[in-house]
């Protein structure tokens, strides 16, 4: 893959993308719903495929010319079937925000009670949050995990019998343990509610082996192919045998919603590309690649333990920590994000379950290990970055916002300029840069 015409017509635009390839490659990834691509699923995505409008489906399409077109999306829609064991894959969504909204439209009428995990306890957006469309559409109850950092079955339970939900999800963006779908299946299967499965971050680990599959307990299975399964930005529906038993037209409702209910022409250059994936995600060695995420996650976990540094649930079962800094102050979580990044290390700052600041300056971080496992990194390397985390960590936590807002971007300026100054993050900055020349991004492959 050249750039070489980019950088001829749009040498402005180049050098961003220049910049920012430079960036991946002398820092340290870690934002748990990040990974980086096969050049194969890149080349895929950027290619003439782009050029075709596909409204409808393989045979059934508004516009001529789709023959191709057609035997690609069967290959990707094949490949998800096979790989999760579904009788049913949409893999047309735009992205994973607009497939659960599909599932609402398709499953619920407007006002309708649905439930979802709080977004300060790790739960989305889209499963019922308030600022969200769907929290406003459908009367939203949601659930909440106990002291420890798992779910409150008892209070969900309760809940339930109480409103009587139409439809429940199980997956989250921010919730470390191992997704209980078996629990979830049998409170849903007694209220008779849908229940949903969003496997968007551990779909990668669902196809890999590390991570039990939903499809024996959901009706409906929807995930993002980005993260975990290393594909390009997009997203699948799919209806289980289960689901199908419920409603043997499920799999008719969601074609319809999907198109022409939400979308237009589908984007067949993503398509292959999530084609793509799916063929890598089948492969063995995927398998251990998978295996390897959550190993390299627990030897993380192990090493903030060694340091000090407190976590949700005290660890992770899966490819995503959420660390708690509460132990060292409140609302950290911006000043451990920006610090971290000065030092090259990428985390996005997070609430924390019972958060005790503004979610705009919440006091946790997340992070994950999917996409340096791509880059071969191991525990080794893991436990040594975790030290350097501590390292920043203790840099930053001093640092205090004003109670008020007034006072607040003034502190936060002089905040940065600090840490842009700082001779130890300068320092680590150079040690992550040396851990990264170790492992080479698309290593041979000439980008630019």
């Amino acid at each position: 893959m050249s750039y070489d015409t980019i950088r001829k017509e749009d040498p402005e635009l180049y050098g961003y993308m220049k910049s920012e390839l430079e960036r991946q490659q002398n820092g340290l990834e870690m934002i748990p719903s990040e990974n980086f691509t096969s050049y194969a699923v890149m080349e895929a995505s950027g290619s003439i495929l782009t050029n075709k409008y596909s409204e409808g489906y393989p045979g059934r399409r508004y516009y001529g010319g789709n023959e191709f077109i057609d035997k690609i999306e069967t290959l990707a829609i094949e490949r998800a079937k096979k790989l999760f064991g579904v009788p049913y894959a949409n893999v047309q969504p735009y992205s994973g925000s607009p497939a659960n909204l599909a599932v609402y439209l398709a499953l619920c009428s407007v006002g309708d009670t649905i439930m979802g995990l709080s977004l300060t306890d790790g739960g989305h957006l889209t499963h019922g949050f308030k600022e969200s469309v769907t929290g406003q559409l459908f009367n939203s109850v949601p659930y909440h995990v106990k002291e420890d950092g798992s779910i409150d079955f008892d209070e969900l339970r309760r809940n339930v019998k109480e409103h009587k939900p139409k439809l429940m999800w199980v997956g989250y963006t921010a919730y470390p343990r191992e997704f209980p779908f078996e629990k979830f299946a049998e409170i849903a299967d007694e209220c008779g509610a849908y229940l949903v499965a969003d496997i968007s971050h551990i779909s990668g680990l669902v196809a890999g082996g590390a991570h039990k599959s939903p499809v024996e307990y959901a009706h409906i299975v929807t995930t993002t192919t980005h993260k975990t399964l290393r594909g390009p930005r997009g997203a699948m529906i799919m209806v289980t045998d289960k689901g199908l038993r419920k409603d043997p037209d499920l799999d008719k409702k969601i074609s319809k919603t999907i198109i022409p209910g939400m979308q237009g022409g589908p984007h067949n250059h993503t398509t292959a590309g999530i084609a793509v994936a799916l063929l890598e995600a089948s492969r063995p060695e995927f398998r251990q690649y998978a295996e390897q995420i959550v190993k390299n996650a627990k030897a993380l976990s192990d090493e903030f333990s060694r340091k000090g540094i407190k976590m949700v649930s005290g660890g992770t079962d899966t490819h995503l920590i959420l660390v708690d800094l509460t132990n060292f102050g409140v609302g950290l979580g911006i000043f451990a994000q920006e610090g971290l990044d000065i030092a090259g290390i990428t985390v996005n700052k997070n609430t924390i379950p019972r958060e005790p600041n503004s979610p705009f300056y919440p006091s946790g971080i997340r992070l994950g290990t999917p996409a340096l496992t791509t880059r071969g990194m191991k525990e080794g390397e893991m436990r040594e970055i975790g030290g350097l985390i501590a390292e920043v960590i203790n840099e930053v936590k001093e640092y205090r916002l004003p109670q008020g807002k007034e006072g607040r971007q003034e502190y936060l300026d002089k905040f940065r300029a600090e840490i842009r100054a700082n001779a130890k993050l300068a320092d680590i900055r150079r040690r992550v840069v040396a851990i990264s020349s170790r492992f080479p991004l698309y290593d041979g492959m000439k980008m630019w």
